[in-house]
């Protein structure tokens, strides 16, 4: 199992990769995208989009089950992984890099201070 220690995790699942300024990456952790199985559709919001830390955004759906995305942090969709539409397995393929499910600008960056690091997110995947 994959856990990166650049990125910051929730209990849910979720990874948050920071880019410039304010923006970030998310998408679904190794781990998750495991439990899961085959990926067979990834439903996203729409760009423009704004969720509170916590709310559901969107569904993972696979061969075994459906399963909830939540939003790690107050935030904005900015951008949308279009590609997951045609091949979504490639969250199963690449969790962190070409699987990732939208990018964020995070409404305030002090709510980081509530994920997980990678050693705390390893204690919890391994339950």
């Amino acid at each position: 199992m994959s856990i990166p220690a650049d990125l910051k995790y929730t209990k849910d699942h979720e990874w948050l990769k920071l880019l410039d300024g304010d923006e970030a990456l998310m998408g679904i952790t190794d781990f998750a995208q495991n439990s899961l199985g085959d990926i067979t559709f990834v439903e996203v919001p729409e760009v423009g989009d704004s969720f509170s830390a916590g709310e559901s955004f969107g569904v993972v759906e696979s061969v075994k089950a459906a399963s909830d995305l939540y939003m790690p942090v107050d935030a904005e969709v900015i951008e949308v992984n279009e590609s997951l539409e045609d091949s979504p397995e490639s969250v199963n393929s690449s969790p962190y890099e070409a699987g990732w499910i939208m990018k964020i600008k995070i409404a305030d960056s002090a709510s980081l201070e509530e994920l997980l690091d990678a050693k705390a997110y390893e204690e919890i995947a391994k339950d």
